[in-house]
């Protein structure tokens, strides 16, 4: 077979390359087979001073197949599709299968169950890919606005990304789907201060299409207005107060219940949130979303990593637990069906995550959630993977502002956070402030009967 270079753009070929390698396999003794193909361009500068730093550019494809003999499966992954790589690797793949250990819940997704209509979710920006030039002058308006906020001494950097992605999966069950999707993204990193006193923040912005970027001058601007706010932090002494997460940091809490949630998780009974569904998990009125086909979503996509039919759903509705996520392998496991989550690459099985995952914007403000507090804090920062899976247990490093009389009164560093994820999620309360700007998004978060450990 002839060498074919493949483009995300050419649908077709990265379709055939995929259902070429299907029939192969099966012709080689498989008795099912699943193929994806992965393949990317980029673009990236980095700027820093007032002066260009480097570019980047990359292009590269990787093509993963999955194997079944019975209940035995093999994985392998390459970025040569030449026949004379070919050849031996498919090959090796069907006896790596032949002697793999049986796994009674290893096979592909249930053929009912798989994609038959794809939605259109405007992933894919139409318009041209911005030059080396353009993504320069875009990072370097950034980091002169913020080197133009009073205060602000240094610089970390700016940049600016472009990049396109296209995916395309093919099983012997009958599947066949792809699609290709767009990324930009501009940030922007500086410090502020003197000496031992410095501080640093940041700002960036990535969207699928171009158009829908913050202007480089507007993320700048606020990368410096927030190193500067973080001039002279305080400490303060331990205590137990409400706690409100900005949405820079409050995402972070979703991810976890995420985590826990995860069929994976619950199927080795290694999730705190093991005995929860269809109980309250959070407080009334949370509501928590996956949907894979919102519009210019980070996450979107029109089928699930198994080619399974994916929708939006509610995981927590009304505070209570609705479903986990499921791939087909742990939902076999649990005795369920899959639910189009999985998520996979090219060097291994796939494996349940979410898409465009949100929490529910509640009814006030941030101002307004923050009102009657005495004393507490407000987090722009955490540190630190401190949280247990299996208990819950939650424990990270924080920075961000000291809330004094329901306002924010001045910055603190050096502080611990700690609780337990079962109560906390029990004593959230979201504000009105919901903004899709990342993959997981929520709005301001309070939480109440927190430790602060401090001095």
């Amino acid at each position: 077979m002839a060498e074919k270079k493949l483009t995300p753009s050419d649908r077709n070929g990265v379709l055939d390359a995929a259902a070429m390698l299907v029939d192969r396999a099966l012709k080689a003794g498989a008795e099912a087979a699943e193929a994806i193909v992965l393949e990317g361009q980029s673009l990236g500068v980095s700027w820093r001073l007032g002066k260009l730093e480097d570019v980047e550019r990359s292009e590269g494809r990787d093509v993963g197949l999955r194997v079944f003999i019975g209940k035995r499966q093999a994985v392998v992954s390459t970025t040569d599709l030449s026949e004379r790589s070919l050849k031996p690797l498919i090959e090796r793949v069907v006896a790596m299968a032949r002697v793999a250990p049986e796994d009674i819940y290893a096979t592909l997704a249930d053929r009912d169950l798989l994609a038959r209509e794809f939605p259109d979710l405007d992933i894919d920006d139409p318009t041209p890919a911005p030059s080396a030039e353009a993504l320069a002058a875009a990072a370097g308006e950034a980091e002169e606005a913020a080197l133009a906020v009073e205060g602000v001494t240094n610089s970390g950097g700016a940049g600016a990304q472009w990049g396109r992605s296209g995916i395309a999966l093919v099983t012997s069950e009958g599947f066949s789907g792809s699609y290709s999707g767009t990324s930009h993204s501009i940030s922007c990193s500086v410090l502020a201060g003197d000496g031992t006193g410095m501080e640093r923040d940041y700002d960036y912005s990535s969207t699928r299409h171009q158009a829908d970027l913050d202007r480089p001058a507007d993320i700048g601007r606020l990368a410096g207005e927030r190193a500067v706010r973080r001039i002279g932090p305080r400490k303060v002494r331990s205590q137990s107060v409400p706690i409100v997460y900005d949405p820079r940091v409050s995402s972070g809490l979703v991810g976890h219940f995420a985590g826990a949630i995860s069929g994976a998780a619950i199927a080795r009974k290694s999730s705190f949130l093991q005995d929860a569904l269809g109980k309250r998990v959070f407080a009334e009125g949370i509501e928590i979303v996956d949907d894979p086909h919102r519009k210019r979503g980070l996450r979107s996509k029109p089928f699930d990593g198994e080619g399974v039919a994916n929708r939006a759903m509610k995981l927590i509705d009304d505070g209570m637990l609705t479903t986990w996520l499921l791939d087909t392998a742990s939902a076999r496991q649990l005795g369920l069906r899959s639910n189009g989550h999985a998520a996979r690459g090219t060097g291994g099985p796939p494996s349940p995550s979410t898409t465009n995952l949100h929490m529910a914007a509640g009814s006030l403000p941030p101002e307004e959630l923050m009102a009657d507090i005495k004393e507490g804090l407000y987090i722009t920062e955490l540190i630190g993977m401190g949280v247990n899976g299996v208990t819950g247990d939650y424990s990270r490093g924080a920075s961000g502002f000291w809330i004094e009389n329901g306002k924010i009164a001045y910055p603190v560093s050096e502080i611990t956070v700690a609780g337990n994820l079962k109560d906390m999620f029990l004593n959230m309360v979201p504000a009105s402030d919901l903004v899709f700007r990342h993959a997981t998004n929520a709005p301001t978060i309070r939480v109440e009967g927190m430790t602060v450990a401090g001095t």
